[in-house]
């Protein structure tokens, strides 16, 4: 993991068409800006992990109906 330090309205670069900018600092929250193109998907980390875990359960539900569909006609 690369750890950089940043003050107030400073940014760092991802590749050169992501920028990450340090809005504001209130207590222990900080607020960022990020640049990114439209195609770049962009989601706090718990959201992503939730996106995944449904992704996964759609995955395995629709492999489960196509063993069932396997089954069914496999007895005909």
């Amino acid at each position: 993991m690369l750890v950089l330090t940043r003050k107030l309205k400073e940014s760092i670069m991802i590749g050169d068409d992501i920028e990450i900018s340090v809005l504001s600092i209130e207590g222990d929250q900080v607020k960022l800006g990020i640049n990114a193109p439209k195609n770049v998907d962009i989601h706090r980390k718990e959201i992503y992990l939730s996106i995944q875990q449904e992704n996964s359960s759609a995955t395995q539900a629709q492999a489960n109906a196509i063993d069932s569909l396997s089954n069914y006609f496999k007895k005909k």
